[in-house]
């Protein structure tokens, strides 16, 4: 069974049906599928509107470490048979999609949870996508926290 992977940066919108599609076969019987969406206020100690954000990455080096991230997922669950990975950039209003992580395997007791889990972790962690956060307030750059080793 030849293992499927799916890495892009676009900044067209997230297509689940076609997303699945390319990262699933006759003998899947699972898929985990996490989304993360653009909340229309956030609480950074206190309350934010957010009218939009802005996605950027640098396309080629970002890609780079998300194949890296699917190998980790593939070392860690090796059961699973679709990984996904997909962030979108430019910008992006309250209730898109802004990323999506998709992993599918014969059965759900594969680690397919666990890895979708990890793989938007890992995402968050290393590869260098910025955001930067638009409001009636002004506009901010939101950090995050960066690694660049295998997590155990």
């Amino acid at each position: 069974m030849s293992k499927l992977t799916l890495i892009e940066i676009t900044q067209d919108e997230i297509d689940l049906d076609a997303l699945l599609s390319r990262i699933t076969s006759v003998n899947t019987g699972a898929a985990a599928i996490f989304t993360g969406l653009v909340r229309g206020f956030t609480q950074n100690g206190r309350q934010n509107v957010t009218e939009y954000l802005e996605y950027e990455a640098y396309q080629p080096m970002a890609e780079e470490i998300m194949k890296q991230v699917a190998e980790e997922i593939r070392i860690k669950w090796p059961d699973v048979e679709g990984i996904a990975l997909v962030q979108r950039v430019g910008r992006l209003f309250p209730q898109t999609p802004t990323v999506m992580i998709a992993c599918s395997a014969a059965h759900r007791n594969t680690g397919v949870f666990e890895a979708a889990r990890y793989g938007i972790d890992r995402l968050k962690e290393i590869v260098p996508v910025w955001k930067k956060e638009v409001g009636p307030n002004g506009e901010a750059w939101v950090e995050g926290e960066h690694f660049h080793e295998i997590r155990k």
